[in-house]
């Protein structure tokens, strides 16, 4: 399904210089393999969100992805004790689930907010100036919620059996030890309880991607990396299976944003907190003519006939049940009764 949002203000350009020196450490467990620099990802976070104005702004994809996360559970009836919002970043989930009348059925024009059915609401994120950025705002007073920092996301201080509900929505695409991080995630659930995320996946930003190398290639000669590695859709499953989830769901959604130039498309990401976060990547702003040849290319390559560019988010939406001995389990192969083909035929 394709949706195409509207984008048409344009945010002071900034760039944000980081630089951390690592060393190497002789660790007790098998090393995990590191891509992106956390420290580098909290920073961008915590600088986004301190400029309120154009943090907020810039919050629509994460506003919208949360709600098409949340809507996978009206299908679900059920109720939920305790919810863990995994990756709260400004709390777009608890904002999502406080929406009036969340079930678009005909039928029922009247429906309640899905907070309705969550007893409380544990909202986590690393970048504490995130994660209260909007506390003053009316959701706040319309769920059962609680805010706290975790100083590594990729390290769950909760005990097992512990949550009815585990959400995840724009963050775990950060994550350098997803499958580890998976394993948690299963162990924190009761079983027989379902583990929902939403991250972005392998194709998100491929104009950008692709305009970006061929200008660096033309000015520079050569290319470095400006937009950070993404998990394959096809990966995904794998991932849930391995950790343990049982009855996966994994789908993909294209949202498609346009953008007046590739100027307020790069300034939206960062007002995100989006940024490339890749270790080793190049420090400081692309330069100037790379930015301009990539503005030609991109409009060359992708533009709209209205002269807009279009950005495409390709989301990977992930459902995955905790292991119960009553859960429902799939007949036999070979078991049906029924051919599919003939019932087809039939129709």
């Amino acid at each position: 399904m394709n949706c195409s949002l509207r984008r048409s203000i344009l945010l002071q350009h900034r760039v944000s210089k980081v630089a951390r020196r690592s060393y190497a450490f002789q660790a007790a467990a098998p090393p995990i393999h590191q891509v992106f620099n956390r420290r580098t990802k909290w920073l961008q976070k915590e600088r986004a969100a301190a400029d309120v104005e154009n943090s907020r702004v810039a919050d629509y994809l994460k506003d919208e992805v949360a709600i098409r996360l949340c809507d996978r559970l009206l299908d679900i009836k059920r109720t939920y004790p305790k919810v863990l919002d995994l990756g709260a970043n400004s709390c777009n989930v608890a904002k999502a689930l406080t929406r009036e009348n969340p079930d678009t059925n005909p039928s029922n024009p009247v429906s309640d907010p899905i907070a309705a059915r969550i007893g409380h609401l544990l909202a986590v994120d690393s970048s504490e100036t995130l994660l209260y950025r909007d506390t003053d705002q009316p959701f706040n007073g319309q769920i059962n919620m609680t805010r706290q920092v975790l100083t590594d996301e990729e390290t769950l201080p909760f005990g097992a059996d512990t949550f009815d509900l585990v959400l995840s929505s724009l963050s775990m695409h950060w994550i350098n030890d997803l499958p580890g991080v998976l394993a948690q995630i299963n162990n924190v659930l009761k079983p027989d309880c379902a583990f929902m995320g939403a991250m972005f996946g392998g194709d998100t930003l491929f104009e950008l991607r692709t305009s970006l190398q061929l200008a660096e290639q033309e000015r520079r000669g050569g290319i470095s990396p400006h937009v950070s590695p993404l998990a394959d859709t096809r990966d995904v499953g794998g991932l849930l299976q391995r950790a343990g989830f049982k009855m996966l769901t994994v789908d993909v959604d294209d949202i498609i944003v346009d953008y007046p130039d590739t100027f307020a498309l790069m300034q939206d990401i960062q007002a995100m907190g989006e940024s490339s976060a890749v270790l080793g990547r190049e420090m400081g702003g692309i330069q100037r003519d790379v930015l301009l040849a990539n503005e030609a290319i991109y409009r060359e390559l992708h533009g709209n006939e209205d002269g807009t560019i279009p950005a495409t988010f390709r989301m990977i939406y992930m459902i995955g049940w905790k292991e119960s001995k009553d859960q429902a389990q799939p007949l036999p192969r070979g078991s049906g009764e029924i051919n599919l083909k003939d019932f087809l035929e039939k129709k």
